[in-house]
């Protein structure tokens, strides 16, 4: 058995093309260096500044090949190892994820100096984040197809996304990546209909598709349709 990894990685000039790409700042104030709440979307240079800033974007599989492998053990009825070989490939996307990310911060230069152990990179104590649509930061599934066309995922890797927009192979995982030195990993938190109403609008979707993608962060009930 042998598990097949594969990659798209792109580094991109922030500009127009990119200006579908949506999200939240996070509800709760709280401390760190910067005495305000973490705006993952504020770290970087909005395009009417003029300047030139950098954004990346990623996706990373490990799964091709595990589900026939998976259904393999399960017709010798070896349920442990057909868990086991999809826990296996789930945590290797992870380390892929966090391999790339690696090289990114080397390859923008400021990760050149980084001298992190083991324990460090577990604590994420380096300059960055790639948070990942779906995840606590960004719960809004629907910003994957527009990753996912700007990178061309599913020519270079294989990837397809599913009509709930989860990714097939499921062993894989997308993201992007900031490098502000101030930037944080947070959780969007609960938001209020004023705020989703807005969403709705700048994302040109109803009202109504917009709360069932966002329904476990929503602070309120919506209506029944």
């Amino acid at each position: 058995m042998r598990l097949v990894a594969s990659t798209v990685l792109s580094i991109v000039i922030l500009s127009s093309s990119l200006s579908g790409c949506l999200g939240y700042y996070e509800q709760e104030d709280w401390i760190i260096e910067i005495e305000e709440p973490s705006k993952a979307y504020t770290i970087v240079a909005p395009i009417d500044t003029g300047k030139t800033d950098y954004l990346g974007g990623f996706a990373v599989t490990t799964g091709h090949e595990v589900e026939e492998a998976a259904q393999a053990y399960s017709r010798k009825n070896d349920d442990y190892n057909a868990i086991m070989i999809k826990a296996l490939a789930d945590r290797l996307a992870e380390a892929f994820a966090e391999y790339l990310h690696m090289r990114v911060r080397e390859w923008w230069g400021f990760g050149k100096s980084e001298a992190l152990s083991k324990e460090d990179l577990i604590a994420e104590k380096y300059q960055g984040i790639r948070p990942a649509p779906g995840y606590p930061a960004q719960p809004d599934h629907t910003e994957k197809p527009i990753l996912f066309d700007l990178l061309k995922v599913n020519q270079h890797t294989g990837i397809s996304l599913t009509e709930n927009l989860a990714m097939w192979p499921a062993s894989s995982v997308c993201g992007l990546y900031f490098s502000h030195p101030q930037s944080r990993y947070f959780a969007v938190g609960r938001i209020g209909q004023d705020q989703v109403e807005d969403y709705a609008k700048r994302k040109q979707q109803s009202l109504s598709e917009i709360e069932r993608w966002l329904g476990p962060v929503l602070g309120y009930e919506p209506k029944a349709a």
